[in-house]
């Protein structure tokens, strides 16, 4: 497979100007599609721009510089996608988590150190593994054993502890919650959920939300209860 990519061909996600170089860096087969994910030597290169060519943004890389969800990585081909965390070492010190903004651009949200040591997953699918036991698969492809008693449900998110993957909490799609819009045309949008439309059809179930629009279910992102979890980016919006 190549790992190259026509930069006219470049998913609209991507914050990258049309013009320009003819190829660009494609991500590599990872736990978010291609639509949905930036390669690290673009997020170094293009994006934050601490290094000014491909072989600086390697070194960087090769160093132990940059962690992906608090794991150093040193593929620049790894795609990063929403809801990870960006660090990068001294001297910058800086952490950011990849979000989507009003036009569905993947962005770099400036966040604080202990932040970046926590993340959230969407359930994305509930499966019986020998044993008996239930496994559930993340939106990011994570797959975590779930315990005895535990309702985990698709649609759910967890809160992770980073890097050891540990579960703190159970954000619940249900009525009331915070939730953030991941697609459709109130992408990025954060709205509190009123309820949950189960269609008895080949049509996917809709989440309704008391601002007063409606998007599908796999768009939505349980994000909190009564506050979010995570920064968010409307901030930047205003």
């Amino acid at each position: 497979m190549t790992f190259r990519l026509k930069r006219r061909a470049s998913p609209r996600a991507w914050k990258l100007p049309r013009k320009g170089t003819k190829w660009v860096k494609r991500p590599a087969p990872g736990p978010h599609p291609q639509e949905g994910s930036i390669p690290l030597l673009l997020i170094l290169r293009d994006v934050r721009r601490i290094a000014r060519t491909a072989r600086e943004a390697r070194e960087i890389l090769r160093a132990g510089h940059v962690l992906v969800d608090h794991r150093p990585v040193k593929d620049e081909a790894l795609g990063v996608g929403l809801m990870d965390t960006v660090s990068l070492a001294a001297p910058l010190d800086e952490h950011y988590r990849v979000m989507k903004d009003r036009r569905g651009k993947l962005i770099l949200l400036p966040i604080t150190a202990a932040e970046a040591k926590m993340k959230l997953g969407r359930v994305r699918r509930k499966t019986t593994v020998p044993g008996g036991k239930i496994q559930v698969t993340l939106h990011d492809g994570r797959c975590l054993l779930a315990p005895a008693k535990a309702a985990w449900r698709v649609g759910d998110s967890l809160q992770l502890e980073l890097p050891k993957q540990k579960v703190v909490a159970h954000l619940t799609l249900a009525a009331g919650h915070l939730a953030y819009v991941a697609g459709g045309s109130h992408v990025g949008e954060t709205a509190r959920i009123d309820h949950v439309e189960v269609k008895n059809s080949p049509q996917p179930n809709r989440v309704h939300f008391a601002e007063g629009f409606s998007t599908i279910k796999e768009h939505v992102f349980v994000i909190g209860d009564t506050v979010p979890k995570v920064t968010l980016p409307e901030a930047l919006d205003r």
